[in-house]
């Protein structure tokens, strides 16, 4: 714990706003940490500040060939070489077996992102400054070099490709097409034949030079995976010379490419980050947040969408609806929202959204059905700042809602249908059911059956919204259905739903109440509290009380909320050891920063005027979004116990999303 303060402390001392800057100063343990960049379409660019991949999915340029989905490793590294005075010196800093890593941190002096990723590198007595930036919407990188020395010297940089999906590993193989296309100033190469084109723009010469590099190391996979090596082609080495003061570039795009100078795809995406910060007068994690948010949201493609999580994750329709309010509304980005959202609309079929983006178009797509509940969530939010009769409620998303509220009241038990009472149930085939859907050795690991607690109050509440919007359209008979689905729904939770012995909802309930094998699983888990978040028209007041007193004893961390009371024989509290360890503890204790936001919404309108629970919600939302493993984001998950180490996706959509819109819609900060 002490290790991961002086980090924090170290980065926050040197930012200057909510741009990260870290000095090194030759040190590999300060360039542990990570860094993202975006392109808003997909891509990516991410590695540790020492440029050390410790991930299979860690990259230069990460191309989205299908935006913003179908990604793959393209540019992994470049290895780099300055020649001045006579001496080499190599900058790459990569682990190989057996070996330590080769030394290029030492040169390292600091790392920046200002708001472009820039590294600052002492090479003998002169100093090189390397800049990285996506071009927004394509899949091209840029890299400038500016040296600062009293002499030219030469930087000579080898690109290494592992040219497959970022999920998996490359292998040396002979298939490689070898041939390059020069031309002035730029290579050209199609080395996999079903990828698209390669393109080199550079102001120096080629020299080409096919060959291997093997058994790359990434030390993070080694703790998470049985195969953690991999080997890259390369197809020669660029030469370019480095004049004192003066930047050169190089640059790598996958399809289609840009003609403009280097130097303005630079200056336009620097200003394009430094528009996202709302400046000095907000909270600095308010404005930490706003950079971050703008990362997840691929909305420079055709396809807009939310990007779940760095690295591995892609546009989820739960990780996408729940995170809307936050990543767009609460900045202020209406149109982006709506975007956004349409992209999903766009693929739901009979009343429900697919999973995944990527599978919206394959015929045995699985469908989500909290997805879907999620979506009148997003929509109630965006309704109240764009009011019914704005055209894309009108005609997109009204009628999505319409499709999946009369998709859940038809007769028929598929996947998802009302009880007798008017309570939502799901289909132990509907998976992933709920939001906790992980599986150990093939099987769920927290199998939610039956009444889902926050099912009850998304499908309540989905009911209230979407009947107040048929009013105001007009359509009168789709508002009192309703209306009449939101009050059965309500009467029933309140019968059915309360655990007496824990003073606690129960996180699910059987169908069948009356019958002789009814059940009831009292599990203290956080999925009360977004119920209460959701729908607090569900709960008395004294159940309001009982229940955040009972989430503040047990689930309740500097983090965020456990996912499984300590109490509770189930309990996990570290996420650590092999794949099927790690997931059987994802949801059996596990402390997930979002769930702060849901917990701060239920605190507030218990107490809306209370201005000593306000600082105090503040001060957690804040220790729940402290930057982890990436710079500037915060972590999927930590352990449930203290020192709550991150754990998980390194950067993740709603953790970002939640606490952002509880800062700035709920707060008002």
């Amino acid at each position: 714990m002490k290790e991961q303060r002086s980090r924090q402390a170290e980065w926050r001392a040197g930012r200057d706003g909510p741009w990260p800057l870290i000095e090194i100063n030759g040190s590999l343990e300060r360039a542990e940490r990570e860094w993202l960049h975006t392109n808003g379409a997909g891509a990516y660019a991410m590695s540790t500040l020492a440029l050390m991949h410790t991930r299979r999915y860690h990259g230069l340029l990460v191309a989205a060939l299908d935006p913003p989905v179908k990604r793959y490793s393209i540019l992994s590294h470049l290895e780099t070489t300055v020649e001045v005075g006579g001496r080499a010196h190599r900058l790459a800093t990569h682990q190989f077996p057996g070996v330590a890593p080769t030394p290029g941190y030492r040169m390292l002096q600091r790392f920046a992102q200002d708001p472009l990723p820039r590294w600052e590198y002492k090479v003998g007595k002169f100093t090189l400054e390397r800049c990285l930036c996506l071009v927004r919407g394509l899949n091209m990188v840029v890299l400038a070099y500016t040296w600062q020395g009293k002499q030219p010297a030469r930087l000579l940089t080898k690109p290494l490709m592992p040219l497959r999906p970022i999920d998996g590993l490359m292998r040396e193989h002979g298939a490689m097409v070898q041939r390059v296309a020069l031309r002035p100033g730029a290579v050209e190469l199609q080395p996999v034949p079903d990828l698209p084109t390669i393109t080199f723009t550079h102001e120096g010469v080629f020299m080409g030079s096919p060959d291997w590099w093997r058994r790359f190391e990434y030390l993070e996979d080694l703790r998470r995976h049985p195969d953690f090596q991999e080997d890259m082609w390369t197809p020669g080495t660029f030469e370019l010379l480095l004049e004192p003061g003066k930047t050169a570039y190089l640059t790598c795009a996958v399809g289609k490419t840009s003609d403009r100078h280097p130097s303005e795809l630079l200056a336009e995406a620097a200003e394009f980050e430094l528009a996202q910060d709302p400046g000095p007068e907000q909270l600095s994690i308010v404005r930490s947040l706003f950079v971050a948010a703008e990362q997840f949201c691929a909305d420079a493609c055709e396809r807009p969408a939310v990007m779940a999580g760095y690295p591995w994750y892609e546009p989820r329709a739960r990780d996408s609806v729940m995170a809307a309010p936050g990543l767009f509304l609460a900045r202020g980005k209406i149109e982006e929202c709506k975007r956004a959202l349409a992209t999903f609309l766009r693929v739901q079929h009979s009343g429900l959204l697919p999973v995944t983006l990527a599978e919206s178009s394959l015929t045995n797509r699985r469908q989500s059905v909290d997805g879907s509940l999620w979506l009148f969530e997003a929509a109630r939010e965006l309704v109240e700042r764009t009011g019914a009769q704005d055209p894309f409620i009108k005609t997109q998303l009204y009628p999505a809602l319409r499709r999946t509220f009369v998709r859940f009241t038809a007769k028929g038990r598929n996947l998802a249908w009302l009880t007798a009472d008017g309570l939502l149930a799901a289909s132990a085939e509907a998976l992933p059911l709920t939001w906790m859907d992980a599986r150990a050795a093939g099987n769920l690991v927290s199998p939610r059956r039956g009444l889902p607690v926050e099912f009850q109050a998304l499908w309540s509440r989905g009911s209230e919204t979407l009947a107040r919007i048929a009013r105001e359209l007009g359509d009168s008979v789709m508002a009192e259905a309703a209306e009449a689905a939101c009050q059965k729904a309500r009467a029933a939770f309140r019968a059915h739903f309360w655990c007496k012995e824990t003073d606690y909802p129960f996180d699910c309930i059987s169908e069948e109440r009356d019958a002789p094998n009814s059940w009831t699983d009292a599990s203290v888990r956080p999925n009360a509290v977004l119920a209460l978040a959701v729908d607090p028209n569900l709960f008395e007041r004294w159940q309001v009380v009982a229940t955040l007193s009972r989430v503040q004893r047990e689930l309740l961390t500097p983090r965020g909320l456990r996912s499984l009371s300590p109490k509770d024989p189930a309990y996990r509290g570290h996420h650590e050891g092999n794949l099927d360890e790690r997931e059987g503890s994802y949801h059996q204790g596990t402390v997930w920063p979002y769930l702060m936001g849901f917990y701060a919404r239920a605190a507030l309108r218990l107490k809306p005027e209370d201005f000593e629970l306000r600082e105090e919600l503040i001060h957690l939302l804040q220790s729940a979004a402290e930057e982890g493993l990436v710079l500037g984001h915060v972590a999927q998950l930590t352990d449930g116990e203290a020192p709550h180490r991150f754990r998980g996706c390194p950067a993740q959509a709603w953790s970002c999303a939640e606490v952002l819109r509880v800062l700035v819609s709920d707060l008002g900060l």
